[in-house]
């Protein structure tokens, strides 16, 4: 009954084996916690009367609980049914009568599935049999197979094609092969090969490092069996073992390419004409080399300054010169030790002089900038032997640079600290430092054609300042050692730097504050740069006596690309004491060019196109 299967087992010990109550009076635990003692052991004869089949009764000893178990007879038929691999229960019959659940008399298949394809194809096995017989009457005749190529290998030739073909493109490359022996290397060669003692002392002499010297000196032997063993062999298939394991071999697609077609297409300079080319003129006069020149926005005057000081005989060596960009103030800026000197040239007409002598003459003299009760930075004086004014600053004055309007220019002293930019107004009579802080020693300043921006460089930048809104605007970095000379090009949103060791960059402000090419041009400093007011040229002047004339095209497309190309190299200057073209300058409205440098006879060139 499968009740009997609910009822909990009389002893609880669980897993334990019986084997550890072997030696114990009991043999677990009932429900409660009791011990379950053992019952009495029946002697051999009573177990054999107890199971002896009387009453037809199947007795069976339960170890677990040390109980004897009735089986009962309808438990016993079905051990026997089971035994014998019959159905257990005798209430199933293992053959029912077969009853037929189809009706035949049915209108309907019994499957509706579509006829497969195999039911309409001729069977391929009969289709054999028929070809046997065509073929053995001889209807049916086929080609004779063709005979492969054989395909001998070439033992001493490259296997590279062989193995490429065999690869089908896998990333294979064979290793190298050793150099095949030559005559040379014969156990008797001719005697042609064999060099003289003479020529194998001169190989130490020629060659100072033994593995330059050549590895292999033939020798001859009259026979093949008094060859001695060679001395590298182990030594040099063991290295060539490691160069053939170790060596990486990648194979790397070789591409044929013209080298004319990578450089960059550039007009003909035919077609960029005109651009100074020739030396046209020359101009004498001073003693020592001449630093600077400067040419009247008319084109009709030529200033120039020298180390004799012979600028209107200013008594000190001139560092630059300047004319006022303003057509009708014929006014002249010299800069000449800590002096600023704006001299009046007593050109023009007696209108154009009257304007002028405004501007130059005053009485009292002034003092500007001198907020701390110190020693003034600029002292404003009326020149004592010309008609101008004198302006004394505290250190050397290296550069001046007008404003387009022609009343503010501004000046750069090298090592005035915070106060090395200054900029001057003409008409008041007034000198401001500009309100921004410099980072490193300034080399000049260059004033924006059309706004009222100041370019102000260092040593490693360039800084771009607002004037009316007194910030920085932009910072460009032309990556260079040292920064020599800078212009502005007309449109202002250009700009060349010129550096100490002899590069030129080009720095697009628009694109970005990096230089857009860098051209190395000259093989030493370069003292000076410019660009022509008119004409798509500037040049770069060199202290190794050259002069580079270059192409700059500036599109009004932002898309564009500015167009450079190197147009001429004016030659000419000679060089003194290590120094060659000092400073050049573009005529204002012809393609002309002229420069100065430290020549013996200081002469100044005008080359024409």
């Amino acid at each position: 009954d499968s009740s009997e299967d609910e009822v909990a087992p009389r002893n609880t010990i669980g897993n334990v084996p019986l084997k550890f109550y072997k030696d114990e009076e009991h043999i677990g635990y009932d429900i409660s916690g009791k011990k379950i003692k053992k019952q009495a052991r029946k002697n051999m004869l009573e177990t054999f009367l107890a199971r002896t089949d009387f009453s037809k009764k199947l007795i069976v000893h339960d170890d677990y609980n040390d109980e004897d178990v009735e089986i009962p007879k309808e438990w016993q038929e079905l051990i026997r049914a089971l035994l014998k691999g019959k159905t257990p229960h005798a209430d199933v019959n293992p053959y029912p009568d077969y009853v037929d659940w189809v009706k035949h008399d049915a209108v309907h298949p019994m499957s509706n599935a579509p006829e497969p394809k195999r039911r309409f194809i001729p069977s391929k096995s009969e289709h054999k049999k028929i070809l046997r017989k065509a073929i053995r009457k001889g209807h049916i005749t086929f080609e004779p197979p063709k005979e492969e190529k054989r395909i001998y290998r070439d033992l001493w030739g490259d296997d590279s094609s062989s193995m490429d073909k065999a690869r089908q493109g896998l990333r294979f490359i064979p290793p190298p092969k050793a150099k095949l022996p030559g005559h040379e290397e014969s156990y008797n060669p001719s005697l042609e090969y064999i060099p003289t003692q003479e020529e194998i002392s001169s190989y130490e002499l020629m060659y100072e490092y033994e593995e330059d010297r050549p590895k292999f000196i033939p020798k001859r032997y009259d026979s093949l069996r008094k060859v001695p063993a060679y001395d590298n062999a182990v030594s040099e298939s063991f290295a060539r073992c490691l160069d053939i394991v170790l060596c990486p071999r990648v194979r790397k697609k070789r591409i044929n390419i013209d080298p004319e077609s990578l450089k960059p297409k550039l007009p003909n300079r035919k077609d960029l004409r005109p651009y100074p080319i020739t030396c046209f003129l020359e101009y004498k006069g001073h003693n020592d080399a001449v630093t600077s020149i400067s040419v009247h926005v008319s084109g009709q005057w030529l200033a120039s300054g020298s180390k004799d000081g012979m600028m209107w005989d200013v008594g000190e060596a001139v560092n630059c010169v300047a004319w006022n960009p303003v057509p009708d103030r014929l006014i002249m800026a010299i800069a000449a030790g800590q002096d600023v000197l704006v001299l009046n040239t007593g050109l023009g007409s007696a209108e154009d002089q009257q304007r002028v002598k405004e501007l130059v003459n005053f009485d009292a003299p002034s003092e500007t900038d001198n907020s701390d009760k110190s020693t003034p930075i600029v002292s404003w004086i009326k020149h004592d032997k010309h008609e101008g004014i004198r302006l004394k600053h505290i250190k050397t004055v290296t550069s001046v640079e007008w404003h387009r309007k022609g009343d503010y220019f501004s000046i750069v002293m090298p090592t005035g600290d915070s106060k090395a930019v200054l900029i001057h107004q003409l008409s008041k009579k007034v000198t401001q430092r500009i309100p921004f802080k410099l980072h490193g020693h300034p080399v000049s300043s260059v004033f924006h054609p059309s706004r009222s921006i100041l370019f102000i460089s260092t040593k490693k930048s360039v800084r771009v300042y607002d004037l009316l809104k007194e910030k920085l605007i932009r910072k460009l970095e032309p990556g260079v050692r040292e920064i020599s000379s800078i212009a502005v090009h007309p449109a202002g949103d250009n700009v060349i730097v010129g550096s100490r060791e002899g590069k030129v960059c080009w720095l697009d402000m628009d694109l970005s504050t990096q230089p857009f090419k860098i051209l190395k041009c000259q093989p030493k400093d370069i003292t000076n740069v410019a660009f022509h007011r008119s004409y798509p040229l500037f040049v770069a002047s060199s202290e190794n006596g050259t002069a580079y004339v270059f192409h700059g095209m500036v599109y009004s497309d932002l898309n564009q690309n500015p167009l450079i190309v190197p147009l001429e190299i004016l030659r000419g200057h000679t060089t003194t004491h290590g120094r060659g073209v000092i400073d050049c300058t573009f005529h204002p409205r012809q393609p002309w060019l002229f420069t100065a440098g430290s020549d013996s006879d200081s002469v100044i060139k005008l080359y024409c196109h």
